[in-house]
């Protein structure tokens, strides 16, 4: 009896550790940085973007763009409120986490913050010399810098990703 326990506790303890991956939804399986600078998305969304990538764009404009948003922040005469940074291999995943809470905890929150980041991104050195078209909004300007995804997140329990065609 006592090994017929142990050997249903070892399939249970097996069963469990094989399921846990499918439990977490397919942005485990794709994206390495979820579960650790933000949550799982809980929800996404594509973006067809009006903007074509540039073909000066590259990995060091990517961090480029990133140091030049941060020197922004750097500026302001507040705290931090969020962070931003680019990951993968090529620097082609946009990362913005919060860094207090009710910051960008709902879709719409998130939504605002990055409509009000068109702005912000134009005063970049990247994009103040350019002639970009005064129509594009955040996502065509990662867009031309090659992004491919922007993951959004309160750095709680909120997490929402746009993937950029």
């Amino acid at each position: 009896m006592i090994q017929s326990s142990r050997w249903l506790r070892r399939l249970a303890v097996a069963a469990l550790i094989i399921a846990a991956p499918a439990a977490t939804g397919p942005a485990a399986a794709d994206d390495r940085h979820a579960g650790y600078y933000y949550p799982h998305p809980q929800s996404s969304e594509i973006y067809y973007a009006r903007a074509t990538v540039l073909p000066e764009a590259n990995r060091a404009r990517r961090l480029g763009f990133v140091t030049g948003i941060a020197a922004g922040q750097k500026q302001a005469p507040y705290p931090l409120q969020y962070v931003i940074f680019a990951k993968g291999e090529q620097a082609e995943k946009l990362i913005v986490v919060a860094l207090r809470d009710g910051y960008m905890d709902t879709i719409f929150r998130a939504r605002a913050f990055l409509a009000a980041m068109t702005s912000q991104a134009r005063a970049t050195p990247i994009f103040a010399d350019m002639d970009a078209d005064g129509d594009f909004t955040f996502f065509d300007m990662a867009v031309l810098l090659g992004f491919k995804q922007i993951t959004i997140s309160d750095g709680n329990t909120f997490a929402h990703q746009i993937e950029l065609k």
